[in-house]
């Protein structure tokens, strides 16, 4: 399978979120991570790893959701965010959802999610020193999930800071050569629990087109 389809999924999306029912509202963010002031360093074990959970965003086809970092120099990975101190890694699942991609839980579907904590050092320069507690890596709990909207929901433009402005969808494990080294473990692992969820998607779709 190739790597999707960049021209048309790719662009930046313009378009504002339409006002939700209370139902459908995005999650309280009174606690959300703050993108302009910094790692909240409240929630940082005492190994120095701060909780965070990583998003695979499946189509129907099982392509992946593939974002491009903002001022990265082409730098691109799966949306990620750190969990705030009270939040379960479900709730933050969610509010990170919205938060980077503009998309709301009825608007999609939760596969499954990986087994304990999948951890990775930060290099030694990207480490804060004066922070206190000190921020060592990430201890993360990835999530599959299922878009079930229309991809024009997909959206930067959601009153934050934006952390991607570009996205595509590509093979399941084309991510996996492109993420940056230090991340590059918690991807194979990740990806490998999680890609029998997405062999089935993706053998169900194609028996729908040989039907």
């Amino acid at each position: 399978m190739d790597d999707g389809k960049p021209a048309q999924a790719g662009r930046r999306s313009r378009r504002r979120p339409n006002k939700q029912s209370n139902r459908n509202d995005p999650p309280a963010l009174n606690n959300r991570k703050q993108r302009q002031g910094g790692e909240d360093s409240s929630n940082i074990d005492a190994e120095g790893f701060r909780p965070n959970v990583g998003i695979i965003m499946l189509n129907a086809h099982g392509q992946a959701l593939w974002a491009r970092r903002v001022g990265g120099k082409d730098a691109w990975q799966f949306p990620q965010g750190g969990i705030n101190p009270g939040e379960t890694p479900e709730q933050a699942l969610y509010r990170e959802l919205y938060e980077e991609i503009g998309l709301t839980r009825d608007q999609v579907s939760l596969i499954a999610c990986t087994r304990g904590w999948l951890r990775y050092r930060l290099p030694q320069r990207m480490i804060r020193r004066r922070s206190e507690p000190l921020c060592i890596g990430q201890k993360q709990k990835w999530f599959l999930l299922k878009l079930e909207a229309a991809e024009t929901h997909i959206s930067f433009e959601n009153g934050y800071k934006p952390e991607f402005d570009h996205w595509r969808w590509v093979s399941y494990w084309h991510p996996l050569s492109r993420v940056v080294t230090f991340k590059r473990e918690v991807y194979r692992r990740a990806l490998t629990e999680l890609a029998p969820q997405q062999i089935q998607l993706e053998r169900r779709w194609l028996r729908k087109q040989d039907e």
